[in-house]
C-alpha cells in the first residue's frame, strides 16, 4: 500500500459522511411505477423499443441507439403505461418509458452468464459491457464500452476516492462487495493490458482501506494507493496527477498521458455485466443530509422517483431548503421529487435552511480565493464575468471547457457568487456557437 501526495489547489469542505456511513446497506422497496429516461449517459438518447401497452420483463432492453449511446433496460416487470417526456435529474425533461410494476419480477436475460471470463476476447468483453448499458457510475455517465475500447494503456486506475461531501455509496460497496469490484477491475485489465493497475482511495475511508488491504495482499497485479482527503481528489485529471505525477493537457484526455480511470462502482458493474450477464437495473444511492430522517445507503431500482427513495429513508424532516441529485459541490437542485433515479445518481441530499449559504446579493470582491483553489489552474472570476456578459470569445480564451465544475470556487467565494451555474451556462453557450 502506497501513500501519495495530492494535486494542486482544492478545498476541505465538511465531509458529513458520518450521517450515512455507519448504516447497513439496504434494498429500497420497488415503487408501483418506474420512469426510465432514454438518456442516462453522455451522448445521444436511445430510441424506444417498446410502446404503451407492451408487457416488459425485468432486464429487457427497452431503448437503444447507435454511436455514442448505450441501451437502457426495464428495472421491473410490468406494463408500459407511456413513452413520454418526464422530469430528469439534469433539470430538462427527457423522453422516458413509464412502467407500471406488476411485482412479479419475471426476468429477461439478453446476455447469458459466463463462467469462464478469462476465455473471452476483447470484442466479446466490449459487447457484453455495451449490451448491459454500462456507464460511468460516479456521475459522469460516459459509455463504458467506448472508454474501455482504447487499446493498451500504461496505468489503469480504479477511482474509489468518493471525495464529494455526504456521499458514501462507493464506500458502502467496498465494505460489502469489494470482491466484485476487484474482479471487474481485473476484467478491465484484460482489455487495457496496463503495466500498472491501481485502486486509489482517500484516507478517510478506514474500513474500506482495511478491507482492500486484506484482499489485495496475496497478489501483486493490483496496488492500493491511499491519498490524503482533499476535494476534488476523485476528479479524473486530479486523480491522475496524484497517482502518476502526470498532467492531462488542456483539452486532452487521460489516454494522452497513458492512463484510463474507472469509478469503483463501474468496475463492480463490469463484473455483473460480463460474469453474470446482468445489465444496470439498480444502483447504490446515498440518501442523506440533515433534511433526511434516517440517512442511509439504499440499493435503488433505476427509475425510482426521488420521493419514493426518500420515503424509504424515513422521509424529509425539518425546514428543507434544497434537494440535490448528487452532492452539494457538483450536484443539481431538484424542483420535482417525481424525478427518477438514473444510472448516474449516486446520492440524493436534502439540505435544510441551516445549510443555506447563498446570498440574496452576491458580489465579487476580487479577493482571488477562487483562483487559489481551482485545481485546473483557471481564473473562475473571469469565467463568471464573461459568462454573464455572454462573451464567447473570452470564454474560449480563458479555457472554460477545461473547468471540471467541481465547485471549489463557489465554495470558497466570500461574496457567494453562483460561479458554477454561470460557468455551466457559458459552456452551453459556447457549444451552441456556430463553428
Amino acid at each position: 500500500m502506497l501513500r501519495k501526495q495530492t494535486f494542486w489547489g482544492g478545498v476541505h469542505p465538511a465531509g458529513r459522511k458520518e450521517l450515512s456511513s455507519g448504516a447497513p446497506l439496504e434494498d429500497c422497496p420497488p415503487p408501483r411505477e418506474v420512469v426510465i429516461p432514454l438518456l442516462q449517459h453522455i451522448g445521444k438518447p436511445c430510441t424506444p423499443l417498446v410502446k404503451a401497452g407492451d408487457h416488459v420483463d425485468m432486464g429487457q432492453k427497452i431503448g437503444d441507439g447507435e454511436g455514442l449511446c448505450v441501451p437502457v433496460h426495464a428495472s421491473v416487470s410490468g406494463t408500459v403505461k407511456a413513452v413520454e417526456p418526464r422530469s430528469h435529474p439534469s433539470g430538462q425533461p427527457h423522453l422516458a418509458v413509464v412502467i407500471e410494476n406488476d411485482f412479479q419480477n419475471t426476468y429477461h436475460s439478453a446476455v447469458p452468464p459466463c463462467a469462464d471470463t478469462d476465455a473471452l476476447d476483447a470484442d466479446a468483453l466490449i459487447r457484453r459491457i455495451r449490451e448491459a448499458g454500462l456507464v460511468g457510475m460516479g456521475g459522469a455517465t460516459f459509455p463504458t464500452d467506448i472508454k474501455a475500447n482504447i487499446g493498451k494503456v500504461e496505468t489503469l486506475i480504479a477511482n474509489a476516492c468518493e471525495c464529494e461531501p455526504y456521499i458514501t455509496a462507493d464506500d458502502a460497496l467496498l465494505c460489502t462487495d469489494a470482491d466484485r469490484a476487484i474482479r471487474g477491475l481485473r476484467l478491465l485489465r484484460q482489455l487495457l493490458k496496463p503495466r500498472r493497475t491501481v485502486i486509489a482511495i482517500e484516507d478517510n475511508k478506514e474500513r474500506a482501506v482495511s478491507i482492500l488491504t486484506d484482499k489485495l495482499k496475496q497478489q501483486d497485479e493490483v496496488e492500493l494507493v491511499v491519498l490524503p482527503t482533499r476535494y476534488p481528489q476523485g476528479a479524473e485529471k486530479q486523480l491522475i496527477q496524484a497517482v502518476t505525477g502526470r498532467q492531462v493537457p488542456s483539452g486532452g484526455f487521460p489516454k494522452d498521458v497513458g492512463c484510463a480511470v474507472f469509478n469503483i462502482a463501474t468496475c463492480a458493474s463490469v463484473c455483473r455485466a460480463v460474469a453474470d450477464g446482468e445489465p444496470i437495473l439498480r444502483r447504490i444511492v446515498t440518501i442523506t443530509g440533515h433534511g433526511i430522517k434516517e440517512p442511509k445507503n439504499l440499493i435503488v431500482p433505476i427509475g425510482t422517483p426521488f420521493a419514493h427513495a426518500i420515503e424509504a429513508a424515513g422521509g424529509l424532516q425539518g425546514d428543507v431548503w434544497k434537494v440535490i441529485a448528487g452532492g452539494p459541490m457538483m450536484g443539481r437542485s431538484q424542483a420535482d421529487l417525481s424525478t427518477p433515479v438514473i444510472k448516474g445518481t449516486n446520492a440524493i441530499v436534502a439540505l435544510t435552511s441551516a445549510d443555506d449559504l447563498e446570498s440574496p446579493h452576491p458580489s465579487c470582491i476580487r479577493c482571488g480565493r477562487c483562483v487559489s483553489v481551482c485545481p485546473m489552474g483557471l481564473q473562475p472570476l473571469y469565467l463568471y464575468r464573461f459568462s454573464r456578459c455572454r462573451d464567447v470569445g473570452m470564454l474560449r480564451q480563458y479555457s472554460i471547457l477545461d473547468c471540471v465544475e467541481c465547485g471549489c470556487c463557489a465554495y470558497t467565494c466570500p461574496g457567494k457568487l453562483p460561479i458554477v451555474a454561470a460557468i455551466r451556462e457559458g459552456k452551453q453557450r459556447l457549444r451552441e456557437e456556430p463553428s
